[in-house]
């Protein structure tokens, strides 16, 4: 039982009526990721239902399990520390930007070049380890990471992955059936942006949820839903075991990296500014726990079968403001987490339509993209934006690869062929480049181009081995001594000459500042003084 510092003991309510709306709502945005991961897979990328649905969807459900179960006890840690009985447990799920980014950037692309949907899980495996023993090793060294990059850089990206890849494919599925997608759409983002004071807490994305189902089934039952046939799966047992079978995937995943290590690394920035918003709320966690805890739920996951990571989220100061404690977090680890191996979200996947779900990651991707322009000082809007160029050219490629199957693959000629092989370059590990660009604007803006010109050549040194601007369709890493293509010494020379040009300009822009600072004032130099 916690004790004041006088030793008094004080009990801590690790359960109350608040922790019904808490679980309500982080349960619910988990479950709604795995729906719509689970219909990515299986309903545009034809991977098979059995496959996702009994090996992918328990194992990546395995890790927010254990995540939550570890916040939980984090939870009566504190609380027993610190003598306080209102401590409100960490929130813990799956990491919206790396559900699309791997689903759309990685697992999708390689099961329609290969073929193989198990390779192809495999790789999501290996990604996922490879993942994990990352989020490991930088929770030791975080906090100078997380001072290294500008804001502006990190939020770009995740703000570029929100309104480009989150929100813009619902918005398509939305008007693809829009007797049921616009109504819900609109009123889903009226209820989100202005949550209205639902009974008994209830949030308001179940609200849209019951809105959007309800209005599905009410059109298909009048014969509004073209092909509507929906077959109810029975209850499958599918406890996810660890396995080596990521070693086998793990070749195939190696040209995938440059994509799915930046997105660890956004994870564990974000981490650190969950953690910080934590404390100021009053429950002071340590960094290096809260990120340790996500690495090893990630690296489970992925050794279990799971191919999307877990993460911290952002809304622990909510979550307490609802009255939650611990029981919130502990009712999804065993909800998510048994619902994945009891075959209940394989229910969920079949009765809940995606147009239903679209609304809500159209609200989360602008949701996203808002807080980038919002979170950052103003000067760095501009950063923001650069941060978005990458992500537009990986959402080109892939549209176009919907339309016309096989541009990637040097069919198109002449000035097609170079605005394909363009958008390739621009696209391949766009999470990295948009990272190093929207930090070499930054860094400009601020008149830091020695740090701007560093994330120029390290833009440069990676696509010397195509860690981004691959020019294989593949986007695949390579040695450039072995690739008969100049391009990437072309890139990498392009990226070392503009470093040569600011770090030239270093000396004109600290003139120009110096000059509009303007002489020293009366005093200017004298030590402060106290009164």
């Amino acid at each position: 039982m916690p004790e004041t510092a006088d030793g008094r003991s004080v009990r801590y309510h690790w359960a109350q009526g608040g922790d019904v709306s808490a679980f309500l709502g982080l349960a619910s945005d988990n479950v709604a990721q795995l729906i719509v991961f689970a219909t990515l897979l299986i309903q545009v990328f034809g991977y098979p239902a059995d496959l996702v649905l009994q090996r992918m969807v328990p194992g990546t459900a395995l890790g927010v399990l254990l995540g939550d179960l570890l916040y939980t006890w984090m939870a009566f840690r504190l609380a027993r520390r610190t003598g306080r009985s209102d401590v409100t447990a960490m929130p813990l799920g799956i990491d919206t930007p790396s559900l699309f980014g791997l689903t759309l950037g990685v697992l999708g692309p390689l099961h329609q070049a290969t073929g193989d949907p198990v390779l192809s899980w495999q790789a999501g495996m290996a990604l996922m380890v490879c993942m994990g023993v990352c989020k490991i090793v930088l929770s030791f060294v975080a906090a100078p990471l997380a001072r290294l990059l500008p804001g502006a850089a990190l939020l770009g990206t995740i703000g570029a992955i929100g309104v480009l890849l989150i929100a813009f494919f619902p918005t398509l599925k939305v008007l693809s059936l829009p007797l049921v997608g616009l109504p819900t759409l609109l009123v889903g983002l009226l209820a989100l942006l202005r949550p209205p004071r639902m009974p008994l807490g209830i949030p308001p994305i179940l609200l849209v949820v019951l809105l959007g189902t309800g209005l599905f089934y009410a059109a298909a039952a009048l014969g509004l839903v073209p092909g509507h046939a929906r077959s109810v799966p029975a209850l499958t047992l599918a406890v996810p075991w660890p396995t080596l079978s990521f070693a086998r995937g793990m070749e195939a995943a190696l040209p995938y990296l440059p994509v799915a290590l930046p997105l660890a690394l956004v994870t564990v920035i974000g981490g650190i500014d969950v953690t910080a918003s934590a404390a100021a709320a009053g429950d002071a966690y340590s960094t290096r726990n809260v990120l340790l805890t996500e690495g090893v739920s990630t690296l489970l996951a992925g050794l279990c079968g799971g191919v999307i990571q877990t993460t911290p989220y952002i809304g622990h100061p909510a979550y307490k403001r609802m009255g939650g404690r611990a029981a919130y977090t502990l009712a999804t680890a065993l909800f998510v987490g048994l619902g994945g191996v009891l075959g209940l979200l394989g229910l969920l996947v079949h009765a809940v339509p995606e147009v239903v779900l679209a609304p809500i990651l159209v609200f989360i991707g602008i949701e996203i993209a808002a807080q980038a322009f919002l979170s950052v000082p103003a000067r760095h809007a501009p950063a923001v934006a650069a941060a978005f160029l990458p992500v537009v050219a990986h959402l080109a490629l892939l549209l176009l690869g919907q339309v016309l199957p096989g541009t990637g693959s040097g069919a198109p000629t002449g000035a097609a062929r170079t605005t394909m092989q363009t958008l390739t370059l621009l696209s391949s590990g766009f999470v990295l480049s948009s990272l190093l660009w929207g930090a070499c604007v930054a860094y400009s803006i601020d008149g830091r181009l020695a740090q701007a010109a560093a994330a120029l050549l390290a833009c440069g040194l990676g696509a010397l081995f195509g860690l981004v601007h691959s020019p294989l369709p593949s986007g695949a890493t390579f040695l450039p001594w072995r690739l008969p293509d100049r391009t990437p010494w072309l890139t990498a020379g392009g990226y070392l000459v503009a470093a040569i040009l600011l770090l030239l300009a270093l000396p004109v822009v600290k003139k120009a500042d110096d000059a509009a600072a303007g002489p020293p004032g009366p005093g200017h130099d004298k030590p402060a003084t106290t009164a």
